[in-house]
């Protein structure tokens, strides 16, 4: 990534490369879900991870691929949030892109139904 003041830093454009950047087969597969940037999480949005170190920079909300049924059908839309805040706040510049990449691939990988757990075994927690 170029250095670029964070404040022209365009940081839809860094969720957008984030997404491009997908293999083409699994971002064929993601269906029914709206990927949104929203500046911070509201304070009743529930930490997942629980611990109170624990800073959010993404969040998926929504029915993972490997618990939908045959049922499954007319619901509204998963929703992944990347939260802009934390992230600009947590990271500098430089690191930024990479990090938002992954808080990317990260809420992805829970729409496909991968857990906390098993995110950290893969190095993407």
């Amino acid at each position: 990534m170029s250095l670029v003041n964070k404040e022209t830093l365009d940081f839809y454009k860094l969720v957008e490369r984030a997404l491009e950047g997908l293999p083409p087969e699994l971002s064929s597969l993601l269906d029914n879900v709206a990927i949104v940037v929203d500046d911070w999480p509201d304070y009743s949005t529930p930490l997942v991870s629980g611990g109170p170190e624990e800073t959010l920079y993404g969040l998926y909300e929504g029915v993972p691929l490997t618990e939908r049924g045959a049922g499954y059908f007319g619901f509204l839309p998963d929703k992944i949030t990347i939260f802009r805040g934390p992230l600009e706040r947590d990271f500098a510049t430089q690191e930024l892109e990479e990090q938002v990449r992954i808080t990317v691939v990260h809420e992805i990988a829970h729409y496909f139904g991968f857990d906390e757990e098993r995110l950290e075994e893969l190095g993407w927690g």
